[in-house]
């Protein structure tokens, strides 16, 4: 027998022909939600975005309203938490320190210069990513078309809530981590959660890493931003903050994405949800741990993220407007494309399906028995982003070449990249390919 004759034909891979059926299975499901939130549109044509320019404050913009009042009262030496607001403020004091300036405006016009550093805050954050992953031109326009398009942002800007704020504190301490300043990095997660405590699991991330220093710098910074916002407000004011968060209930709304909110609607204590995000959170860190010991789970990837997403489903009230914090994992996603098959796919129906309008609400009748699982979409998206940024965590992004290991880090040297005037970037395959992502 020659050798020609005896040679063996390489067995084909068995991704080979599932890859192009993701990706037909992406495309339908970019196509369903984009068909969803045109039809709920042209339904429901009264769109948060028309909201943004009202004057009504107690009604339309009440979150904000509610920030304004306590920083009013902080300033006039009374309760921050007993304001004529409507809403109650469940966020702790630093938040009425820092929009202190905004108590000298008038609440309108205060309220109007906050969406627009909202939206001016939100849009550097991910394009800060964008930069720092080296994302093409092409998925980079994706992700900030879908981003400007997205209910979470458009409920942000009409309530005037925070998240902008809580984004780049976020966004500010992954970088920091990438560039190899693991303690720098725990300081400014400390300060998110800080604003936001329902994001409190991030700090955790360090110390089942055996990344003792970070995490304790977590922690250090968390506590002097309390202190920064006890301190002026007065000690009884923290007190009266956490008896608010302990018995605030439970919100049974549509747009609250959380477990213990989906528990609610399907008739059972909100405990139920909240031990199924807890064993959420569990295995969420105990994954990330074992991935930590092989060297994985890079703590400049999606694993920050998943555990955001994790404390979110956890969380007594996780709005679909927190979808916003999660955006920069999906960009990692993205970045991971170049090695994972599977991420990019993925990535273009999780940008896709906020697209979907809060009106979706508004399809399902209180006598319908399928209206508690229909309710519940927002709670699908927030566990799809869960999913997703979990199983991502095993890799790793490609660092710049100024990237240091951090210390006691699981960062993988093998992703650092020389810096874009070094050497040509290959490429972008969004970018080569005629037909562009949907988003």
């Amino acid at each position: 027998m020659s050798d020609v004759s005896s040679r063996r034909t390489p067995a084909a891979s068995p991704l080979r022909g599932r890859i192009p059926l993701g990706r037909a299975v992406a495309a339908v499901l970019v196509l369903v939600a984009l068909g969803t939130a045109i039809a709920l549109t042209v339904i429901h044509p009264d769109v948060l975005l028309r909201l943004v320019p009202s004057p009504d404050m107690r009604e339309l913009h009440p979150d904000f309203d509610t920030f304004w009042h306590s920083a009013v009262a902080l300033l006039q030496g009374s309760d921050i938490y007993h304001t004529p607001a409507k809403l109650t403020n469940l966020n702790p004091p630093v938040l009425s320190v820092l929009l202190a300036p905004f108590a000298l405006l008038e609440a309108l016009t205060a309220y109007r210069l906050w969406a627009l550093l909202t939206l001016l805050m939100i849009v550097a954050a991910v394009l800060a990513v964008a930069r720092e992953l080296r994302l093409g031109k092409g998925w980079t326009a994706v992700a900030v078309v879908a981003l400007l398009l997205s209910s979470p942002l458009h409920g942000t800007l009409v309530l005037g809530q925070i998240y902008g704020l809580l984004l780049v504190a976020l966004v500010a301490g992954w970088i920091a981590e990438r560039r190899g300043h693991p303690l720098l990095a725990g300081v400014l997660y400390g300060v998110a959660v800080a604003f936001k405590p329902s994001l409190a699991p991030i700090l955790l991330l360090p110390f089942v890493q055996r990344r003792w220093r970070p995490g304790v710098a977590g922690i250090v910074g968390a506590g002097v931003a309390t202190l920064i916002g006890v301190v002026p407000a007065g000690w009884s004011s923290g007190l009266e903050w956490l008896r608010i968060g302990l018995t605030a209930p439970v919100p049974d709304v549509v747009d609250n994405a959380a477990l213990p909110g989906v528990a609610v609607r399907m008739g059972v204590p909100s405990e139920v949800g909240t031990l199924a995000g807890v064993l959420v959170l569990v295995l969420t860190l105990v994954v990330l741990a074992r991935r930590a010991g092989r060297g994985a789970a890079d703590p400049a990837g999606t694993a920050p993220w998943a555990v955001v997403a994790a404390g979110l489903l956890t969380a007594p009230i996780a709005w679909h407007n927190y979808l916003l914090l999660l955006w920069p994992g999906l960009l990692v996603l993205i970045a991971l494309g170049r090695e994972r098959a599977w991420t990019r796919p993925v990535s273009a129906v999780l940008l896709a399906f906020p697209i979907i309008p809060v009106s979706w609400g508004a399809l399902w009748a209180d006598d319908d028995p399928w209206s508690p699982l229909g309710r519940s979409l927002y709670c699908a998206i927030l566990l799809s982003y869960w999913v997703a940024l979990l199983a991502g965590s095993s890799a790793s992004p490609a660092r710049r070449a100024h990237t240091s290991l951090p210390p006691g880090g699981a960062a993988n040297p093998a992703a650092v990249v020389p810096p874009p005037d070094a050497v040509a970037p290959a490429p972008d395959p969004a970018e080569r390919s005629s037909a562009s992502p949907t988003s």
